[in-house]
């Protein structure tokens, strides 16, 4: 703290753990009260709180890529609503006025204290269904927004006086597939962000407007203080870096580069990420919105400095994210559809963003993580016998996806997404099963599925399901399948996703990354994950470390020996595994002498 400070610092923690637990009590009211399995299994979704005038203030545990860019859907509630009233909400899922995509739905609601408006709770969710023209919230093929077909709500008043403001209810029961379900969603968010309400006005009453005011201007500073200490701390530099998106037929008949340009001026303490070497805005639904874009390029950066610097537009104010109007990655031109905006694209950002820092030297920056929505993060839709045919749709979120090495720590199982950071929760099968007519036949980690290094990549994982009794439609939308996550300072890549379709016969067909597949009864689904890049050579591992991963079965004894150089006597089913050093060392001299000649 500065000795200007007017709070004392054990006031300022307090103050600043009472918002998270607010944000906290939002999450929960969310996940425990929403219907559809995207949302109360899975927390595909994020709480936030902003201040008045649009500043994030507490992002709590929410995905990177849903709450960074908040405080741009605050502003378009404040420019075009200046008459804000408290019992006001607001339903915003609009991606040219600062949204995401349009299967986030964000219930915004302004907090008024004395009549002034001091705070905006923010709960936003990603649907199930949001009135696309194919059963998925995401539309990699859409041409436009069009063809897309979601419903989309420029930040439209939704509850006026405390109460729903029945039209907008009605149009999104008849455009929505499963409206009882959205519907039972879309109370789990208003309650969220009215728990909120309720709780800031509860804090402002106990400390005052005043005491608040303060610490809301000094924990931006001391949030600013450790982004400027953090920065200084690397080497002065501009850093370049590219990850290779995979073919998208026709446009993308070769895939596409995704360029990041890194500027580090730690003597201003800032950090520029310029994403605007990149292609045009294409006829499809890969398009970046605003806000995921700055917030891809934004967690790259974070994730590459020291954890526990907060996250607010304090630290953001030292990170500028240059884009370009009609960019594939940066301002998008209407009409061009950013259906799957948080995904794919997304997660190359991310991905390039954080590697770039390994360029500064070793011990910076990560490898790539896992990425690639595949059958494991499918969206499944269709009759459901069991309560007279009616329609159900949901996301699949069993994908794991491993987690890239860092300099200090494997990668982490069960990672999901990079524009995710593994705050969203796992599917459960069983959850799954009763919730919908469908079957899982197996569900496994892959040994060896991840990028070897001396720090390893975690593996990725398989998984196989289908229908019950009546046909299932599944639309995968996956990256990955040719240009899977890389490691960096001599790491190795994780393995590349996959999907296939099995008929009744188990005969299997690759299926391409994106596609739109119906099962019949008898017929599976089966989906690899990409593993995490390593990061350092393998060869540098401690021996313990590779014996304990064949033990565990996440690597194999052939790795361990043609990769890490690394020779093991005895057996997994024995219980004697051990390593013969003598000979680990002639082996690894003699992979040393190869790899110089």
């Amino acid at each position: 703290m500065s000795a200007s400070a007017k709070l004392d610092p054990i006031q300022m923690a307090v103050l600043a753990n009472r918002l998270n637990a607010i944000v906290r009590e939002m999450a929960n009211t969310l996940l425990r009260t929403a219907r559809s399995a995207v949302l109360a299994v899975v927390r595909d979704f994020s709480c936030s709180i902003v201040t008045a005038d649009n500043r994030l203030l507490c992002p709590g545990e929410g995905l990177p890529v849903h709450i960074f860019g908040s405080s741009l859907q605050t502003q378009s509630m404040c420019d075009l609503h200046p008459d804000l009233v408290e019992g006001d909400a607001f339903i915003h899922n609009d991606p040219y006025l600062g949204n995401t995509h349009p299967a986030d739905h964000m219930i915004m609601v302004p907090v008024f204290y004395e009549g002034e408006h001091l705070f905006t709770t923010c709960a936003k969710g990603h649907q199930a269904d949001c009135g696309n023209s194919i059963p998925s919230t995401y539309h990699a093929h859409a041409k436009d927004v069009y063809e897309e077909g979601s419903l989309i709500f420029p930040c439209v008043k939704i509850q006026r006086d405390y109460r729903d403001v029945d039209d907008i209810i009605r149009m999104c029961r008849r455009r929505i597939r499963a409206p009882e379900q959205w519907y039972g969603d879309y109370l789990a968010e208003v309650g969220s962000a009215r728990i909120g309400e309720r709780r800031l006005k509860e804090l402002v009453e106990r400390y005052g407007v005043e005491t608040i005011r303060e610490f809301i201007e000094e924990w931006f500073a001391y949030s600013e203080r450790r982004m400027v200490e953090a920065i200084r701390k690397l080497p002065k530099g501009k850093l370049s870096n590219s990850g290779h998106y995979d073919q998208f037929p026709p446009l993308l008949p070769d895939g596409m580069e995704i360029r990041v340009d890194v500027d580090v001026d730690p003597d201003a303490g800032r950090i520029e990420v310029d994403l605007t070497h990149n292609d045009d805005n294409l006829d499809f639904g890969l398009n970046q919105s605003v806000a995921c874009a700055t917030s891809n390029a934004m967690a790259g950066v974070f994730n590459c400095l020291e954890h526990d610097i907060p996250h607010n537009a304090g630290s953001f104010s030292r990170v500028d994210v240059k884009l370009r109007e009609g960019c594939v990655t940066g301002v998008p031109e209407f009409p061009h559809s950013c259906s799957m905006a948080t995904t794919n694209i997304a997660d190359r950002i991310v991905n390039a963003t954080q590697a770039a820092f390994a360029k500064i030297g070793d011990g910076s920056g990560l490898a790539e993580g896992g990425l690639g929505m595949g059958a494991g993060g499918g969206v499944i839709s269709g009759k459901d016998r069991r309560f007279g045919d009616a329609p159900y749709i949901n996301q699949e979120w069993v994908l794991v996806n491993g987690g890239p090495a860092t300099p200090t720590t494997d990668g982490w199982l069960n990672y999901g997404l990079p524009v995710a950071a593994g705050l969203m929760y796992r599917g459960s099968v069983e959850v799954d099963e009763s919730k919908y007519p469908m079957l899982f036949r197996s569900l496994r980690v892959i040994e060896g599925g991840g990028g070897a290094g001396r720090f390893r990549g975690a593996p990725g994982g398989e998984v196989v399901y289908g229908p019950r009794h009546d046909p299932m439609t599944v639309v995968v939308s996956c990256d990955g399948q040719v240009n899977p996550p890389q490691g960096v300072r001599g790491g190795h890549p994780g393995p590349a996703a996959a999907t296939y379709k099995i008929d009744r016969d188990g005969n299997e067909t690759k299926l391409p990354g994106v596609v739109e597949c119906v099962l019949e009864p008898g017929e599976w689904i089966r989906g690899v994950d990409t593993g995490g890049g390593g990061y350092g050579a393998p060869t540098e591992r401690d021996p313990e470390r590779v014996r304990r991963d064949v033990q565990e079965r996440w690597e194999t004894a052939e790795r361990a020996r043609e990769v890490y150089g690394v020779v093991l006597t005895g057996s997994v089913e024995a219980g004697d595994l051990a390593v013969d050093r003598a000979a680990t060392a002639s082996l690894r001299a003699s992979m040393g002498e190869a790899a110089t000649t």
